[in-house]
């Protein structure tokens, strides 16, 4: 009912400015009303035509787009629409002159049938299709908008979910693995043990402290990397040899959290670690990138490397950034350079422009909402005057407070569309209802 009485609103809005260029048009031509009675009848017949036109075409139109909902803008619904037009028109006009003419008028109705010709038609139904066009054309530039929003939308969603899922798979593959750490040490050193679980418990701490971050600050990284390879030594002693930079151009420069760990487990856990063969491995900086180097001294194993650890690393800095991770081995080493972020990341743009863009289209619609109210409110205010003038030109009879108050109504409706003020329901109701039922939705759900 209150949208009902909300495009009435709007149609009468619609044929007070029609009627208005009419009056005006007449008037330059030389021609005046008699009196202020075929004045107004002359505007509530203009309103007749207005509403009926105005409701009739619209509810077609939504009708259209509900049932062509997937190929709304193919110019086979076009067609279908421009034909429904005509045809919704044609019959709209066809029964408003009914009541003008039988109805209200002196004639019957076979004299009425006789008396049609195309002319009283094709005007009407010419500026119906140009309208309904317009409308089209209007739908059309938020449907490519909206569908860009969808775009990032999608994007940014789809990108946060394969990166939480890359993140998530090291936790069972870094507990697996220091577990097999864990039970060596017991059977070879209990002490070694002991000290090894109480290390373990700040290392997975970290963990899961960066589980949940895109990026961590490269120093951050290589504290946490010194940490693990504390760990790594209590098994193998003296047989590992391990350095780390000692000054960072930019201790700031991000770094993908956990890839440290990755890179020195698969050193590791791949090549022989003995007192008699020690394994030698180095982080340097060197151009923006962090580069893990170790010699290369296989185990004889059977079954081979996944590269589960690398392509991890390499998936997530894809997701990030358009810096690669590059992978370099000869017979002698084998050296794998990470890029040292400094700028936002690709997923951070996206989610950053999608958030914006919904700020943005909020904030748009808000403004073209009140630019419009604004304009509405300044062509009543001019019109008063017009309205007022033309009563005292053309008769002493009152008629213009008619239109001055029917305009004034759907003024004040407008103004509390915009300013979100119901008088009867409260100011904000409707976000204030939206929330409950979100509240209540939640609720539901969490029982």
């Amino acid at each position: 009912m209150i949208n009902l009485l909300k495009e009435i609103g709007k149609a009468f809005f619609v044929g007070t400015i029609v009627f208005i260029v009419i009056v005006l048009i007449q008037y330059n031509n030389g021609f005046s009303y008699a009196n202020g009675l075929d004045l107004l009848v002359s505007f509530a017949y203009n309103q007749l035509y207005a509403i009926v036109l105005y409701l009739a075409n619209g509810y077609f139109f939504k009708y259209v787009l509900k049932s062509f909902k997937d190929t709304f803008y193919t110019l086979k619904t076009v067609a279908v629409l421009i034909v429904g037009v005509i045809c919704v028109t044609t019959i709209s006009v066809f029964f408003i002159r009914i009541v003008h003419e039988v109805i209200f008028g002196n004639n019957t109705f076979n004299e009425f049938i006789s008396s049609e010709t195309p002319q009283d038609y094709y005007i009407t139904i010419i500026i119906a299709i140009i309208v309904s066009l317009a409308i089209l054309g209007i739908f059309y530039y938020k449907h490519l908008q909206e569908n860009k929003i969808k775009e990032q939308k999608i994007i940014a969603g789809t990108a946060s979910a394969k990166f939480d899922a890359l993140k998530n798979q090291l936790d069972p593959h870094f507990l697996f693995n220091s577990l097999n750490v864990l039970t060596s040490l017991i059977e070879e050193n209990p002490d070694a043990a002991t000290k090894f679980t109480t290390s373990l418990s700040k290392v997975y701490r970290y963990v899961l402290e960066q589980k949940n971050k895109d990026l961590v600050s490269v120093e951050e990284e290589l504290k946490f990397a010194k940490l693990y390879m504390s760990l790594i030594k209590m098994r193998f002693e003296n047989s590992i040899d391990f350095s780390l930079p000692e000054t960072l151009s930019n201790p700031d420069a991000k770094v993908v959290p956990l890839s440290l760990q990755l890179l020195l487990e698969n050193a590791v856990k791949h090549n022989v670690v003995t007192p008699s063969k020690k394994l030698f491995i180095s982080i340097d900086e060197q151009n923006g990138k962090l580069l893990i180097k170790n010699n290369i001294q296989p185990k004889q194993i059977i079954k081979p490397s996944t590269g589960v650890g690398l392509q991890n690393i390499k998936q997530r800095y894809a997701l990030l950034t358009n810096k690669e991770v590059s992978i370099q081995k000869d017979k002698t080493h084998f050296t794998v350079s990470i890029p040292l972020l400094t700028k936002k990341t690709k997923v951070m743009e996206t989610q950053s422009t999608y958030i914006n863009e919904l700020k943005y289209k909020r904030a748009k619609e808000h403004v073209e909402k009140l630019k419009g109210f604004y304009v509405h409110l300044t062509v009543y205010l001019i019109m008063v005057p017009v309205f007022i003038m033309l009563n005292l030109r053309s008769t002493g009879f009152p008629w213009a407070i008619f239109p001055i108050a029917g305009w004034g109504l759907g003024l004040a409706g407008h103004a509390m569309e915009v300013f979100n003020y119901h008088p009867f329901l409260g100011k904000n109701w409707e976000e204030r209802k939206l929330k409950q039922f979100m509240e209540e939705d939640d609720y539901t759900n969490f029982k």
